[in-house]
């Protein structure tokens, strides 16, 4: 058993739930969340927002899976990263399980 969890920007939703039932993960839960990213030690020139500190509409899923359907939607979410033009990914890891109920 592997606890998955994937994080992305708000407008990801639909995309992350179409790699899930792909996947053949049924069950899963997920929220709203408020990403944050500390940009003071970049260079303004660097920085597009023009500010230090930046808050976006993201979201995390997160569901218990055989290992299996761990890789696969982990395998998918890689693939549909390649073909994003944003700056901005899906971001997912996979946990061992030690003990559950």
């Amino acid at each position: 058993m592997k606890l998955l969890m994937i994080t992305a920007i708000e407008v990801f939703e639909n995309d992350i739930k179409f790699l899930l039932k792909k996947a053949a993960i049924t069950h899963y839960s997920y929220t709203d969340v408020k990403g944050f990213r500390d940009l003071t030690q970049e260079s303004v020139g660097n920085n597009w927002f023009a500010s230090d500190m930046n808050d976006s509409q993201s979201i995390i899923f997160y569901a218990f899976v055989p290992e299996e359907k761990a890789d696969q939607l982990f395998n998918s979410v890689a693939e549909f990263n390649k073909q994003q033009r944003t700056l901005s990914k899906v971001h997912v890891v996979v946990l061992n399980i030690e003990k559950s109920n």
